[in-house]
């Protein structure tokens, strides 16, 4: 007899395993990603989802902000120990004056530095190859996509979408469910380079926007120890990287990480983890994302619905 603790866990693999099913016929949906990884660490649970998920085709990984090129070891690394290093790897603009430590340093420093591949030139390349079909998954700082922009703005608008965490429109970061919420703040990935989100948000991309309102999901205890105490090979680089992660000096967090990048992953896999309301956002000179009146040029998720998010996220990162 199943105990009143198997019971949901069998539910919750069943669950997956239909969704999985119910879109195993649908082409892969073709995806840049632009990432910060190595700093915080949703950035690596993000990339986990994104390899665990066949109906994503990574087209390739571009590295944003600070110092691009160990981000790229950083990934040639990960991507090597887990099976996948046919994924492209281009290194971003170099952004100096990052506050933020690279945590994962050491992780990187025992990567390999792949080929020399421009990021920009990457995207547009890409994006003229294949016109219409891609998705640029944006989850860091937009200074690798503004860039973009600002040399070929018309490629660009060939994206098929942008899907981004960054920004701030009702509500704030705040520690924990249970406190209220901020008023909205200047998110992180939005400030850093605020001309690089005004280019966006100015392109006529379509973009879907999830931003802190919606994306402070965080990975509680039990959770934590059933990925990090699982033993694949996904799992066991996820455990490096967070334990260097939460050894790092850096007073703003614990040790319950919060999963903003994951969120437009999920979102990837099944819209109704965070469903969007169409606003007009613009970001002004201080990096707010302010909500205006006027014709529509983001589709904004603004709460997400934490169940189902975990019933996709678990059982794929737990699958071998």
């Amino acid at each position: 007899m199943a105990s009143s603790f198997t019971r949901p866990l069998r539910g919750l693999f069943a669950l997956a395993a239909l969704t999985c099913a119910m879109l195993a016929h649908a082409a892969p949906q073709k995806v840049i990603v632009d990432m910060d990884i190595g700093d915080d660490i949703d950035d690596a649970f993000a990339l986990g989802l994104l390899l665990q998920s066949p109906e994503i085709d990574i087209v390739g990984i571009t590295t944003a902000w600070g110092d691009t090129a160990l981000r790229a070891q950083l990934l040639e690394r990960m991507l090597r120990e887990t099976g996948h290093s046919n994924i492209p790897v281009a290194q971003g603009i170099r952004a100096t004056g990052n506050p933020q430590p690279f945590t994962q340093a050491r992780y990187a420093q025992r990567g390999a530095l792949p080929a020399k591949i421009d990021a920009v030139d990457f995207m547009l390349d890409q994006i003229k190859r294949q016109p219409g079909q891609i998705t640029l998954l944006a989850l860091g700082p937009l200074t690798n996509i503004g860039a973009a922009i600002q040399r070929d703005a018309a490629t660009f608008g060939k994206l098929k979408q942008v899907a981004m965490m960054g920004g701030s429109v009702r509500s704030g970061y705040r520690k924990s469910q249970y406190v209220p919420s901020r008023p909205a703040d200047k998110e992180y990935n939005i400030v850093s380079d605020i001309a690089g989100a005004q280019k966006l948000f100015t392109s006529g991309v379509p973009i879907v926007m999830m931003p802190i309102d919606s994306t402070q999901i965080r990975l509680d205890e039990v959770e934590r120890n059933a990925l990090l105490g699982h033993g694949s090979r996904i799992t066991d680089q996820l455990a490096l990287l967070y334990h260097q992660w939460i050894n790092a000096y850096q007073p703003w967090s614990s040790n319950m990480p919060s999963l903003f990048d994951v969120v437009p992953v999920a979102w990837m896999l099944d819209p109704t983890v965070c469903p969007t309301t169409p606003l007009r956002i613009v970001v002004d000179n201080e990096g707010y994302t302010r909500e205006q009146a006027g014709a529509p040029n983001a589709q904004v998720c603004l709460a997400s619905d934490q169940k189902r998010f975990f019933e996709i996220f678990m059982p794929r990162l737990l699958k071998d």
